[in-house]
C-alpha cells in the first residue's frame, strides 16, 4: 500500500526540478499525478522522465482564470476528483534595489505566485475531495526578510502564507488541510538565477554567501523538498493545517 493510493494530485510548476521530483515521489506511492506548466515542451520532457501511465500533463498559465479552470477541468476529466492540490507554480522576477524595481516584473512576480495560488484555491476547492490537501509552495523568505533585492518574491511568498492562513479556516470544515511549503534554497536553475542577481548585487559569490548562512551549509535537493511535500499531502499530517513547514537547512533558526 502506498501512501497516496489512487489518489489524484495536481502540481503546477509541475516541469520545475521541486514538481517533478515530486510528482516522482507521489506516483511512485499510488497517486495519480496531474502536471501543469507555462510550456508544453516542458511538460512533455517531464511526463517522459517520470515514464508512468498515472501521469498526464495540461499546459496553463496559472495566473489567468480560464487556464486555472482548464486545468482544474482537465484533471477531474482526465482522474476524478482532486485530493492533493500543489501550488508550486513560480517565476524569479530580479534582484535590486526596491527603488530601481521595474513595474512590470513586481506584477509579474505577484500574479504567478499571490493570483496563481488563489485562483488554484478558488477554483480547486470546489473539485476537491473532503479530507483533501492544499500544499502551497512559499519560500524562507516567505517567514523572513531579506535585504538582497528580490522585493516581489519576498512579497509575494508572505502574501501566499496569507492566503493560507485565510483558507486553511474555511476548509476545514471539509477536512481539506492547507499549509504552505518553505524551501530554503535549492540546488536547482531556478535558485541559481536569484543568486546570480545576488552575486551583482552583493559583489560577493552568492550561493557561497548563502551557504555562510545555512546551518547545514548546503543548499537543499529538490528530492529533499518532494518529500516534505509528501507528507502534507498524505495523512501522515492529518493534523497539520493552517502551517508554515520549514524544509530550509536550519536557515530560520
Amino acid at each position: 500500500m502506498g501512501l497516496l493510493d489512487n489518489k489524484v494530485c495536481l502540481i503546477t510548476g509541475g516541469a520545475g526540478s521541486v514538481g517533478l521530483a515530486s510528482a516522482r515521489a507521489f506516483v511512485q506511492e499510488g497517486a495519480k499525478v496531474m502536471l501543469v506548466d507555462l510550456r508544453e515542451a516542458d511538460l512533455t520532457r517531464a511526463a517522459s522522465e517520470l515514464k508512468s501511465d498515472k501521469v498526464a500533463t495540461c499546459a496553463a498559465d496559472v495566473s489567468k482564470t480560464d487556464d486555472v479552470k482548464r486545468y482544474i477541468d482537465a484533471t477531474v476529466k482526465k482522474f476524478g476528483k482532486i485530493d492533493v492540490l500543489f501550488s508550486n507554480a513560480g517565476n524569479q522576477g530580479v534582484v535590486t534595489p526596491v527603488t530601481d524595481y521595474p513595474d512590470d516584473i513586481f506584477d509579474q512576480v505577484i500574479a504567478v505566485h499571490v493570483r496563481g495560488a488563489f485562483l488554484a484555491c478558488k477554483y480547486g476547492l470546489p473539485q476537491m475531495n473532503d479530507g483533501g490537501s492544499i500544499i502551497i509552495t512559499s519560500s524562507i523568505v516567505g517567514v523572513k526578510g531579506d535585504g538582497g533585492g528580490a522585493v516581489a518574491y519576498v512579497t509575494a511568498k508572505h502574501a501566499q502564507v496569507g492566503l493560507m492562513r485565510s483558507v486553511s479556516k474555511g476548509a476545514a470544515r471539509r477536512n481539506i488541510r492547507v499549509n504552505t511549503l518553505h524551501p530554503g534554497p535549492i540546488d536547482n536553475e531556478f535558485q541559481l538565477r536569484i543568486e546570480q542577481g545576488i552575486t551583482k548585487l552583493a559583489g560577493r559569490d552568492g550561493t557561497a554567501l548563502l551557504n555562510e548562512a545555512i546551518p547545514l551549509h548546503r543548499h537543499g535537493r529538490p528530492d529533499e523538498i518532494a518529500q516534505s511535500a509528501l507528507y502534507l499531502a498524505s495523512s501522515m499530517s492529518s493534523f497539520t493545517t493552517g502551517a508554515t513547514i520549514l524544509a530550509d537547512g536550519g536557515m530560520s533558526s
